[in-house]
């Protein structure tokens, strides 16, 4: 073989070796057959599907005192399990009250239908077209859940988040639905100064611009289910009910009485609030120490 073109062999192999580094990994394809959720995940200019382990007993069952808000996701979701036709979802309200949970267990009641789901966070989301385009024609019927989808004072990136949901979610095909959860309402902090430039035409109230451009996002979601805080009475419902469900599982005999009920309210009060995740957190602390005290 000629010298020459040995040496220039010998110089793209170097070529290749310093690029390799800077090139985007091979990404095997998922097998949604078998993998229940995946992960949006950022690589450089592009991205890929991670897929998740996730657990799938959590029911629907489990979430106490959010009947209304249950039943009207677990309604549209059956819409959309069934190739009909169905809202994307905006869940907002009071932390801890079972927003992404409800999602979760929305997974496990139709995963055997097909319906799976994908995590993308609130910076990646103007990769939607992108992963709508790796979904569209695939059998299976997909949720992109984006978790606490929110904007704070001074940032304007939510106008361009605004025209990648329209042009995206117009777009999607008829297996891609997006369910969001966020402590907004509207998405994004609502000042009293927004409103000082409301103004009066023929006696009627005009909002300004301000406040049209900030509702205008929330506008791409056509359900919206409210979530509040838990009063004493269902949080303690919440929590003999995770009591139990916790002592089923390594066959611990209790009994509710008020000395648990006093702890649970002493463990609300210490967090500073009452709510889903607080009571499900009690429940473990206090199966943990019975199971403790009967060690020692």
């Amino acid at each position: 073989m000629d010298s020459r073109l040995l040496d220039f062999l010998a110089r793209a192999e170097q070529v290749l070796e310093r690029l390799e580094p800077l090139l985007p990994a091979l990404r095997p394809q998922l097998d949604w057959q078998a993998c229940m959720a995946a992960r949006w995940v950022r690589d450089g200019r592009s991205g890929y599907l991670m897929p998740l382990a996730v657990s799938l007993d959590l029911s629907l069952s489990d979430l106490l005192g959010v009947d209304a808000q249950r039943e009207q996701l677990a309604r549209n979701t059956r819409q959309f399990v069934s190739g009909l036709p169905a809202n994307h979802a905006l869940l907002w309200g009071a932390r801890g009250t079972g927003k992404s949970s409800l999602v979760r267990a929305l997974l496990a009641e139709h995963a055997r239908a097909g319906l799976r789901l994908i995590e993308i966070e609130r910076d990646h989301l103007a990769d939607l077209p992108r992963v709508v385009e790796l979904l569209a024609g695939l059998p299976q019927r997909f949720v992109l859940f984006c978790d606490d989808l929110s904007f704070e004072a001074g940032e304007g990136d939510y106008r361009v988040l605004k025209s990648v949901l329209d042009g995206s979610l117009e777009q999607a095909p008829d297996n891609v639905l997006l369910y969001a959860t966020s402590n907004r309402r509207h998405l994004v902090p609502e000042h009293q100064s927004d409103n000082e430039n409301w103004k009066r035409v023929d006696g009627e109230l005009h909002p300004s611009e301000a406040v049209e451009d900030k509702i205008a996002l929330s506008d791409r979601f056509g359900l919206w289910l409210s979530f509040y805080p838990f009063s004493q009475e269902h949080f303690l419902i919440v929590v003999r009910h995770w009591v139990d469900v916790q002592a089923r599982q390594v066959g611990l005999n209790w009994s509710w009485d008020e000395a648990l009920e006093k702890a649970a309210i002493r463990w609300a009060l210490g967090r500073g609030n009452r709510n889903g995740r607080c009571a499900y957190q009690f429940a473990r602390h206090w199966v943990g120490l019975q199971l403790l005290e009967q060690q020692t």
